[in-house]
């Protein structure tokens, strides 16, 4: 055994985010370098709270790899599963900023990203059957050969728990709407969680309410579906509960990274075994702290910080 509690698959880059907010891109002035990707996000955040993470990824080999490396060691993951591409260069990422509710997010990842490039024979299928906690993403679904890789690793669980696969839809990644559909069905169906926002599982099972795209996440077999609601709030399902969380109050800086802080803080409360509505209000208040901040990994909360946010404000449950 590897020792790794949280090993997740998927997107590494660099975030340049402005520092000038509610300015065009074009009219930027600064920019703050972070370390960035899904993924990438999730297994630092899960770090933050003591978790031993990891992250199978690539990186181009290029003076942005060993930044790479070099920051994921500083938070605390293990780099070890990073592998270089030899032609391809690590991806970059800027943004927009207009708070509450507006990102645009300006991707440089052609002719594709490292990441994408990840095959089913590097993969240690050992590990990644008997991980505490696995993780995937709807982007490593969008092109081969990181589809074969992300398959290869959902049917080597064979739905162990805690097997998570992040809906992660972002529409520029794929041909169509329905070869995401169809892709990430079957991610669902190898897996044990389904997490993502309700217009992200509407290629799985098409534009329903929230609590409907939980229950034909559920039919799909998952265990737990969690459906987030940006300013709406959450809502999570099991067969045998709901819990349904309002929006924690910040003020809105950069929406960025709060589905990733609620990723990582999910992580941490599923292997703690804690109660449904503690792990969802816990992971609800991390993606609000990091939605109050520029960046995504290098914002990436501690538990102090989500429990005093928590303390300051009453959020009932709604059952």
């Amino acid at each position: 055994m590897s020792g790794i509690e949280v090993l997740t698959m998927g997107r590494i880059g660099v975030d340049l985010y402005p520092e000038q907010i509610g300015v065009r891109l074009a009219d930027v002035q600064t920019f703050r370098k972070m370390l960035g990707g899904s993924a990438t996000n999730v297994a630092v955040a899960a770090a933050r709270y003591g978790r031993r993470s990891a992250v199978i990824t690539k990186v181009g080999d290029d003076p942005f790899g060993p930044y790479v490396r070099d920051a994921l060691a500083g938070f605390g993951v293990d780099p070890s599963r990073v592998g270089t591409h030899p032609t391809l260069r690590t991806p970059v990422v800027f943004c927009e900023i207009f708070p509450p509710d507006d990102f645009p997010l300006l991707f440089y990842r052609e002719p594709t990203a490292p990441d994408m490039t990840v095959e089913p024979g590097e993969l240690d299928l050992e590990e990644i059957a008997t991980v505490p906690l696995f993780w995937t993403t709807g982007t490593g679904l969008s092109a081969e050969p990181s589809r074969a890789a992300t398959l290869a690793a959902l049917e080597a669980r064979g739905r162990r728990a805690i097997t998570i696969h992040d809906l992660d839809y972002r529409p520029g990644f794929w041909e169509s709407e329905r070869e995401a559909g169809a892709w990430g069905r079957r991610a669902v169906e190898l897996a044990t969680v389904a997490v993502g926002g309700r217009t992200e599982a509407v290629p799985i099972v098409g534009d329903l309410a929230a609590a409907d795209t939980a229950s034909a996440l559920l039919d799909l077999g998952v265990e737990l579906a969690i459906v987030k609601l940006g300013p709406e709030g959450v809502l999570a399902a099991t067969q045998d509960e709901q819990v349904t969380l309002p929006p924690v109050p910040v003020t809105v800086l950069n929406g960025l990274g709060a589905g990733d802080a609620f990723g990582g803080a999910l992580c941490h409360g599923l292997l703690a075994e804690w109660e449904l509505e503690r792990t969802i209000r816990f992971a609800n208040a991390a993606g609000a702290l990091v939605a109050s901040r520029l960046g995504c990994a290098d914002d990436m909360p501690t538990a102090d910080e989500v429990d005093a946010l928590l303390a300051s404000v009453s959020a009932p449950v709604t059952d």
